[in-house]
């Protein structure tokens, strides 16, 4: 959909319709769009808890007229004592544990990247803290009606699930699995909201939140204290960046795998494809894929601790050697080790000219499963990413572990700017660069570039299979050519959610506001 900007508050997109609704509501009351992100990840939280919560962590890109784009990693550091050979002493000598309290080993950090957010609001008349959380509130107390994706979710992991401490409690009603459009209410979440609104969000790190939270996690096996809460805060960053095309394509920094997103749309440039929607178009993205994915699996971690920075990665000469390795012709050999993860993503634009790209996670569904009932929050299993072996990414105190969430923003040549992302852990940069070059390169519509077919090279959400996932919607004679070309096709529905829950926002250099969202969503662009 397209409005102006000048006319209403602007556009917000979200893959739940609350959250859109109040995401939209904000901007049409003068929010600006790091006010109603704030507001809608609040109801997102609360409305989508088996993709997200307030227990996991967040990254923002911040579009600003006259301003550098910043970006905001509100990603959450392991424990004090969380080192391999605590978890060693505690029968965790190969793996970490992905469900339960020692699987909660990261500070939850989105709060913390919300504070940072509205601190880039230079809008006098700021909305409070308070009546951005209150809506919020007011649904948690009141019952989310159960969407068909959660239901669906918590059925299939009700196993690994059902004996974590809190999580039957809030998430089963009378000990099942709540069916589609059941009410389920959340009132601790919703006290905590309010908490929240009347004390300020530092309090979840510095006040009663974080201790009930701490005292909790410490009763349940996590090696996280109130001292780890106290000492996290988030960062501002400057977004990593590359230019390709006459557009300038930014997204986050490590330990996130944003420069996997880059690198793929920089390598497909490279390749000179002229026909969107092609065996060539999807075979070139998918190479590019590989090659992004093998040097991110190799060396991405803490930024603290990795051979050479992100950003170097996207020089022109690195580029152009990995290009030089993809065969246009014939598909590389795969399996890889892939990385799962579960989040949403949301844009917005506003009436100022500001544009967000925000996605926030607590990684796998219902993250760790662990869940305060003092509090209502359950925590992230984003530490279950770290290695007991030696590597960029082993776990130590105070690092801070891979993330495959990453949000997207491109300046393009012809002055639009396009805030874009999706959810699905393995899946996520290969989601942007279909949505990108359908949009950017071929002109494909932006509805269309999300509703169109897309694929998925290896594995997430619980999938076991590591080959070229296709929903059944392309052309027989394309998926023809791609096995031709060596590529190891399995057919999925027509409308996966393997394949994510994508979105755009773009804002026009004439102010006009451009929306999309997913139909494999239960969300909607407003």
């Amino acid at each position: 959909m397209l409005v102006s900007a000048l006319n209403h508050g602007g556009m917000f997109t979200a893959p739940h319709r609350d959250a859109a609704y109040i995401g939209r509501k904000m901007l049409d009351e003068g929010a600006t769009a790091m006010e109603a992100m704030v507001a809608a990840a609040a109801m997102i939280a609360v409305v989508y808890p088996h993709m997200n919560g307030i227990g996991g962590d967040g990254f923002w890109l911040i579009h600003r007229p006259g301003e550098d784009l910043i970006g905001i990693s509100a990603c959450g550091q392991a424990a004090a004592l969380a080192t391999p050979q605590w978890y060693g002493e505690r029968g965790h000598g190969g793996t970490l544990p992905t469900r339960g309290g020692a699987a909660a080993l990261t500070v939850p950090g989105t709060i913390g990247g919300w504070d940072l957010a509205l601190g880039t609001v230079s809008r006098p008349a700021r909305l409070s803290v308070a009546g951005l959380l209150q809506p919020a509130a007011d649904k948690a107390r009141a019952g989310i009606a159960v969407t068909g994706n959660q239901s669906v979710c918590t059925a299939e992991k009700l196993a690994e699930l059902k004996g974590v401490p809190g999580f039957s409690d809030t998430f089963l009603i009378d000990g099942t699995v709540p069916a589609p459009g059941a009410r389920l209410k959340q009132v601790a979440l919703a006290e905590t909201l309010e908490t929240l609104g009347r004390d300020g969000l530092r309090s979840f790190y510095t006040g009663r939140l974080a201790q009930e939270n701490a005292s909790f996690l410490e009763d349940n096996g996590s090696p996280l204290r109130p001292a780890d809460f106290a000492a996290y805060s988030a960062e501002y960053v400057t977004p990593l960046t590359v230019e390709t095309g006459g557009d300038r394509l930014f997204n986050m920094v490590a330990p996130t795998q944003g420069v996997s997103s880059l690198m793929i749309l920089a390598l497909f440039d490279r390749l000179s494809v002229t026909a969107g929607e092609s065996a060539e178009h999807i075979h070139a993205i998918v190479e590019a894929t590989k090659q992004a994915f093998i040097r991110r699996n190799r060396e991405l971690g803490d930024p603290r601790t990795m051979a050479s920075p992100a950003q170097d990665w996207l020089k022109e000469a690195e580029l152009d050697t990995l290009a030089a390795q993809i065969d246009m012709q014939r598909a590389l050999p795969w399996p890889h080790v892939p990385k799962d993860g579960d989040t949403i993503w949301m844009g917005a634009a506003d009436r100022y000219g500001n544009v967000v790209s925000f996605i926030q996670s607590v990684y796998w569904e219902f993250g760790s499963g662990l869940t305060c009932p003092k509090t209502g929050v359950f925590f992230q299993n984003r530490g279950a990413g770290f290695s007991l072996q030696p590597g960029p990414n082993q776990l130590q105190p105070g690092k801070r572990p891979f993330h495959t969430l990453n949000p997207a923003m491109a300046y393009l040549a012809d002055g639009r700017i396009m805030a874009y992302g999706t959810m699905g852990g393995e899946g996520q940069p290969q989601t942007q660069a279909a949505i990108f070059t359908r949009y950017a390169r071929f002109g494909t519509p932006l509805q269309q570039a999300i509703t169109a077919p897309r694929w998925l090279l290896g594995r997430t959400w619980g999938a076991s299979s590591t080959n070229l996932k296709l929903e059944s919607r392309f052309d027989p004679q394309l998926v023809s050519s791609l096995r031709d070309a060596g590529h190891d096709i399995e057919e999925i529905a027509g409308f996966s959610d393997l394949c994510g829950h994508a979105g755009a926002v773009v804002l026009h250099p004439d102010g006009l506001c451009e929306g999309a969202s997913d139909p494999r969503s239960d969300g909607i662009a407003m």
